[in-house]
C-alpha cells in the first residue's frame, strides 16, 4: 500500500449521512410539513407530531404520525415514550410547533391570549425538551432544535404576548446549551422573519411575499443542524431573514 493510499483510508468519507430517527412537532403545519419532507427525502425516519394527524403515509414506511397537545407535561412524556417504542432511539427533536397572536397593545392583551402564547410557544418546548433529554444524555448524542422569531431579538409594537413567549424560548435554548456542554447533545434555535405560508399571505395580502422566508430554506438549515456535521454548533441563534 502506498503512503498516498494509506492517507486516503484515514480520511473519513465526506457527504455520507448517517440515517437518523427524528421527532418533528407541528408536523402538519406549513413549516413542519416542509421539515418532515426534507428529512424523509434525505433518508431519515420521522415521527411527526400534531394536535391532529396530518398528511398520509410515506412509501418508505419511515413516517410515523401521532397527535398530542404538547402544552401539557403529561403529553410530552407520553410522546417520548411512544417515540421510544416505535423508533427504538431518536437522534433529534425538532420543535416547529408554535402559535401567533398580535395586533393589540399591551393594555388590550387578554389573560387568555397571554396564557395561550406562553403555553404554545414556551411551555411546550420546556415540557418536550425536559422529557426528551434523559435518553439523549444517556446515549451521549442528540440534537434539540427550536424555531424562534426575529421579533424576539428586534421587538415590534403590538406583539407583546407573542414576542415575550418567543424571547423566553430563545433564553431556554441559550441556557440549555450551557448546561449541555461536553455531553454530546446540542441545542440551537433558528430565527426566521416572516415565513411564506398561506396563512401569512392571507393575513398580510399587501406585503411583498418575495421577501419572506421559504419553509424549505428553514427545513434545509434544520436538516444540517440535526446532522453530525453540526456537532460543533451549540447555543446558536441562527437568523434566516430572507429578503427582509
Amino acid at each position: 500500500m502506498t503512503a498516498r493510499n494509506a492517507r486516503r483510508r484515514l480520511v473519513p468519507a465526506r457527504g455520507i449521512i448517517r440515517p437518523m430517527n427524528v421527532i418533528v412537532t407541528g408536523g402538519s403545519g406549513a413549516l413542519g410539513s416542509a421539515v418532515v419532507d426534507a428529512f424523509l427525502d434525505a433518508g431519515h425516519t420521522v415521527m411527526a407530531v400534531g394536535r391532529q394527524k396530518g398528511g398520509g403515509e410515506h412509501p418508505s414506511g419511515r413516517l410515523h404520525w401521532t397527535n398530542y397537545d404538547l402544552t401539557t407535561a403529561e403529553a410530552a412524556t407520553q410522546l417520548i415514550e411512544e417515540a421510544l417504542r416505535k423508533l427504538g432511539v431518536y437522534d433529534a427533536v425538532i420543535h416547529t410547533m408554535g402559535g401567533f397572536a398580535g395586533g393589540q397593545t399591551l393594555p388590550a392583551v387578554s389573560d387568555d391570549v397571554w396564557t395561550q402564547m406562553m403555553a404554545v410557544n414556551l411551555y411546550s418546548a420546556f415540557y418536550l425538551f425536559r422529557a426528551a433529554l434523559p435518553r439523549l444524555l444517556e446515549q451521549r448524542r442528540g440534537r434539540l432544535l427550536a424555531i424562534g422569531t426575529r421579533t424576539a431579538v428586534q421587538a415590534a409594537p403590538g406583539l407583546a404576548a407573542y414576542t415575550v413567549s418567543k424571547a423566553g424560548l430563545h433564553a431556554l435554548v441559550a441556557t440549555l446549551a450551557l448546561e449541555l456542554k461536553g455531553t454530546g447533545v446540542t441545542t440551537n434555535i433558528v430565527v426566521p422573519s416572516v415565513i411564506d405560508t398561506a396563512a401569512n399571505r392571507a393575513a398580510m395580502p399587501k406585503e411583498d411575499f418575495g421577501k419572506w422566508v421559504q419553509p424549505k430554506s428553514i427545513a434545509s438549515l434544520l436538516l444540517w443542524l440535526a446532522s453530525e456535521q453540526a456537532a460543533d454548533v451549540n447555543g446558536a441563534a441562527i437568523p434566516i431573514y430572507g429578503g427582509a
